[in-house]
């Protein structure tokens, strides 16, 4: 009889957790490469607690970018709910309930009815759209995903349909055709690749980051946690890393990140959450910053 996989997604932790399939025991090189660390970051563009820390990865990146790379791979987050069911999200209405309760919990505006209106049968397709998106460049591969999960989370976008990822991909400066091409072809192993080293390094759940170095030595971070562990982490790796100092001026971190949240800004300025949002809205009535309002939270935009 086969059992059907759950997921849980558990804020006190900062996990959306799947059980592990079949993991196999085999050695495994995720040595970083290119820079003295590497984040190997397991996600999946539907996930919660991926987009909760979103603004400690912006801050890493501000302060320690020349230290560390990012990996991104693939999780399969939900197959599809025909091989689903569960304890806490076992349909697409818990999804709505359970989005609303992640949003507060991390201050980042997700409206969880786009569960209620325009439900994703699975995570694949944006998965899959991802890694057609990694063979036109790291750069906007990341570029690409930020674009979906603002479409998902703030804009009740269903990233399933295939018009939503090509506007995404036509958003961020991806060749369309090759693209497509990519999504229906050379994408889909790929993403089987990124779920065959999931199972390899048996990661349930996300976010999942391995930490590593040039030597292969490896801490993990997982799930939604404080900015200060990723820093340590790095730290425990290189203790050499110097933290860089970064300019704070919002003309400065809108130069970096065309968009931001308002936790995000809070959190890379300096500033205390209500501060951030009450000096964003001061920008916007006077024209100096776009904005897209959501139900539970609004994405200020660079003009």
């Amino acid at each position: 009889m086969e059992i059907k996989p759950m997921m849980h997604c558990d804020m006190e932790t900062g996990v959306c957790e799947i059980p592990a399939t079949q993991v196999t025991t085999e050695a495994t090189n995720i040595a970083a490469a290119q820079k003295p660390i590497k984040l190997l970051y397991f996600t999946d563009p539907i996930c919660s607690s991926c987009w909760g820390i979103d603004p400690q990865l912006k801050k890493l990146a501000l302060e320690y970018g020349p230290y560390f790379e990012v990996e991104y791979r693939m999780g399969g987050l939900l197959p599809s709910w025909e091989t689903y069911g569960g304890r806490d999200v076992n349909g697409p209405a818990s999804v709505a309930q359970h989005w609303e309760e992640a949003g507060a919990h991390y201050e980042m505006p997700i409206d969880g009815d786009l569960w209620l209106e325009d439900p994703l049968p699975s995570s694949y397709p944006p998965s899959i759209a991802f890694k057609a998106a990694q063979l036109q460049g790291e750069e906007k591969a990341a570029a690409f995903l930020r674009r979906i999960k603002e479409m998902i989370f703030l804009e009740k976008k269903n990233i399933a349909r295939w018009e939503n990822l090509a506007l995404a991909a036509e958003q961020t400066g991806l060749d369309v055709a090759q693209f497509e091409a990519d999504f229906e072809g050379k994408a889909v192993e790929l993403f089987q690749q990124d779920l065959a080293l999931a199972r390899q390094l048996g990661v349930r759940g996300f976010p999942t980051i391995f930490v590593t170095d040039e030597n292969d030595k490896r801490v993990l971070v997982y799930g939604s946690r404080p900015y200060e562990q990723y820093e340590q982490a790095l730290l425990q790796l290189h203790p050499e890393v110097k933290k860089q100092v970064y300019e704070t001026a919002f003309t400065s971190l809108f130069a970096k990140y065309s968009t931001l949240t308002s936790k995000e800004f809070s959190v890379i300025s300096g500033m205390k959450t209500g501060e951030a949002e009450a000096y964003l809205r001061a920008l916007h009535t006077q024209g100096q910053i776009g904005k897209y309002a959501s139900k539970n939270g609004a994405l200020w935009i660079k003009q």
